[in-house]
């Protein structure tokens, strides 16, 4: 189990997969939320699940990306 935000959660799960809305398919990371976090950290990035449907398609997961596709939505 990972600790997420103070959410305890499994780092490997099918539901971490049906819930994954990460596009780049060769990803090997999919579904493995502690390691897909722990990559974009270390890239100091925010992983797919941050941005929206259309934020994410860009493959920009930087954290300006972020604040843009954030402050497009409110």
């Amino acid at each position: 189990m990972a600790s997420i935000g103070g959410f305890l959660m499994e780092c490997n799960s099918p539901k971490n997969i049906a819930s994954c809305n990460c596009t780049y398919e060769p990803c090997s990371r999919k579904g493995i939320c502690c390691e897909c976090i722990a990559y974009h950290k270390a890239m100091n990035e925010l992983p797919a699940c941050y941005f929206s449907k259309s934020a994410e398609a860009t493959y920009d997961r930087s954290i300006e990306a972020f604040i843009r596709d954030y402050g497009a939505r409110m």
